[in-house]
C-alpha cells in the first residue's frame, strides 16, 4: 500500500556527504578568506542539487543534508538563549579511539527561545522542494541537551533544581517545533539518541559515575518530548530517530530497545520512528510487538557506516522478519542513520551514498508497490 503521508515506505534520516566544493568554502569562511555571504550562496547552491537528487532517485521527502551545519546537534542547541557553545578540554569519543572536534555547551542563563536561524534553513528548503515532494527539517530532542554534560553543565545559580531546567528546556523546546509549523514545516523529525544509549550498560555505567540515575532518565525524556511537541498542527507529521552514534563510521553504545520500548511506542506522542538495525548492535525485532496500531516504524536496515551496497533479496528477508511483530503496513525502509553527523561525513563516497539510497527505493517499491 502506497502511503500518501510521511513517513514514507522510502525514506531517508536525513545528513548527506558536503561535496569538496562545500567542505573547502567553510573551511576558507572559516579562515576568514570569503564572507558569510559568500558561504551563504555556496550552500545554497550545494543544497538545491542534493534536493534535486533526491526527487530523482524516487524519494518522496527531502532534506537539506544538514549542509549548514557542522554537527548535528551542538549547532541547534547552541542558538537557544541560555545556551553558550565553547571550547572543551576534549571532544566526544566513539569506539575506535576517535573523537569530534573539542565542542561542548553550557547553559549559562534562562532557557527559552527567541528566535532560530535553521527556521529560514527550513524556508529555502521548502521553496526549492518540487511538487509532489515533502520538505523535511530534522533537529535534536531536548534530551541531548541534558545527556551530553548532566548537572555540571547546566549553571547551579541559574537552575538550583533540575526539574525547572527541563521544564524551560521543553517550553523552549515547544516554541521551536511551533515556529518551524508556522513557516510551514509539516514533517518535523526529532533526533533522539539518548533513549538507545540508555539501553547500553556501560553509558549507564557511566551517567552512574557522575551522579545520574539512568533508570529515571527515560521518563524524564519523554515528558520533556510530549511537552516540546504538544501543541503541533494537526497536519504536522513528527517523527523520531534513534541510534547508537555516527561519526566518521563509528559508534558509541550498543544494545536492543527492549529496555525503554514499551514507554518509547506507548508513551512518547510522536507519530513514527526511524531505528537502527543494521548490525547486532540494536540487537532484534522483537521490542517493535510494542508499537500501538496508529504508529509507524522505518527500518533502518542500509547502513549509512560503509560502502557496501546491501542485496535486495537480504534486505527483503530482514523486513519479512521484522513483519513477523508488527503488520508490514506499519513499516517502511531508510538507511540506519544519515551519512554525515557531522561536516567530515562517513567513509564511504557519495556515490556509494546515492546507491544506498536508490537500493531502498528500489526495495520499496518491490515489497510496498510503486
Amino acid at each position: 500500500m502506497i502511503r500518501t503521508s510521511p513517513p514514507f515506505r522510502a525514506d531517508h534520516v536525513g545528513s548527506l556527504l558536503r561535496p569538496s566544493s562545500l567542505k573547502d568554502a567553510r573551511a576558507r569562511r572559516e579562515a576568514g578568506e570569503i564572507s558569510a555571504a559568500e558561504l551563504r550562496a555556496i550552500e545554497d547552491s550545494a543544497i538545491e542539487q542534493i534536493i534535486a537528487r533526491q526527487a530523482q532517485i524516487g524519494l518522496r521527502s527531502a532534506t537539506d543534508g544538514e549542509f549548514r551545519r557542522a554537527m548535528w546537534h551542538f549547532d541547534f542547541l547552541g542558538q537557544l538563549d541560555g545556551v553558550e557553545r565553547f571550547r572543551s578540554d576534549r571532544g566526544i569519543a566513539f569506539k575506535g579511539g576517535i573523537e569530534t572536534h573539542p565542542t561542548g555547551l553550557r547553559v549559562n542563563g534562562k532557557l527559552g527561545y527567541s528566535a532560530h536561524p535553521m527556521v529560514e534553513h527550513f524556508r529555502f528548503l521548502r521553496d526549492h522542494t518540487p511538487s509532489g515532494v515533502i520538505p523535511k527539517m530534522t533537529i535534536p530532542s531536548p534530551s541531548v541537551l541534558h545527556f551530553r554534560g548532566g548537572r555540571r553543565a547546566v549553571s547551579v545559580d541559574i537552575y538550583p533544581e533540575m526539574d525547572a531546567f527541563y521544564h524551560d528546556l521543553s517550553l523552549a523546546y515547544r516554541d521551536a517545533v511551533q515556529d518551524f509549523a508556522a513557516a510551514g514545516c509539516r514533517y518535523l523529525q526529532i533526533d533522539e539518541v539518548n533513549l538507545a544509549y540508555l539501553c547500553d550498560e556501560e553509558q549507564r555505567a557511566g551517567l552512574r559515575e557522575r551522579g545520574e540515575d539512568p533508570d529515571r532518565l527515560p521518563a524524564i525524556y519523554r515528558d520533556m518530548i510530549n511537552s516540546a511537541i504538544g501543541g503541533q498542527p494537526a497536519d504536522m507529521t513528527i517523527v523520531m530517530h534513534l541510534c547508537r552514534g555516527n561519526f566518521r563510521s563509528s559508534w558509541i553504545a550498543q544494545g536492543g530497545y527492549e529496555p525503554v520500548a514499551e514507554m518509547l511506542f506507548n508513551e512518547i506522542g510522536v507519530n513514527g520512528y526511524f531505528m537502527e538495525f543494521d548490525t547486532e548492535r540494536a540487537g532484534g525485532f522483537e521490542p517493535l510487538r510494542f508499537l500501538p496500531k496508529n504508529k509507524t516504524v522505518v527500518l533502518g536496515l542500509v547502513t549509512s557506516k560503509a560502502g557496501a551496497l546491501e542485496s535486495t533479496d537480504e534486505l527483503e528477508r530482514r523486513i519479512d522478519n521484522a513483519a513477523k511483530y508488527v503488520d508490514l503496513e506499519r513499516l517502511c525502509l531508510s538507511p540506519q542513520c544519515g551519512f554525515a553527523s557531522t561536516e567530515e561525513g562517513n567513509l564511504l563516497s557519495e556515490e556509494e551514498q546515492w546507491a544506498k539510497l536508490s537500493r531502498v527505493v528500489e526495495v520499496a517499491r518491490k515489497v510496498w508497490g510503486h
